[in-house]
């Protein structure tokens, strides 16, 4: 499992988190998720390098490109993750009402 600290930071920036969402609807090469950003080609891909390192992006080479996509293992880390503080969340409430039954 992925460090869980890592995978949210790398979130936290919103320019990552619109990456990020852009490459959850298809796989892009640098320039083409640098258009329409507010930040240059460079910080893309320093943004990109972040997402990376985090496991939440891959990268493949294409000729002279590189294309990135949603590394899956990262997104199932952070959801499995959310699901056990969901589970306990729901736990937790179902004493709440168990007890205000009793």
């Amino acid at each position: 499992m992925a460090n869980i600290t890592t995978l949210f930071t790398a979130l936290a920036d919103p320019t990552r988190r619109e990456l990020f969402e852009r490459l959850s609807k298809k796989e892009m090469p640098v320039g083409e998720l640098a258009r329409g950003t507010r930040v240059t080609r460079p910080a893309v891909s320093q943004h990109l390098r972040v997402l990376l390192e985090a496991g939440l992006v891959v990268c493949r080479e294409d000729g002279t490109r590189r294309i990135y996509s949603i590394d899956s293992r990262g997104v199932d880390d952070m959801r499995s993750y959310l699901d056990k503080m969901w589970d306990r969340a729901l736990a937790h409430f179902k004493k709440q009402v168990e007890r205000k039954d009793s």
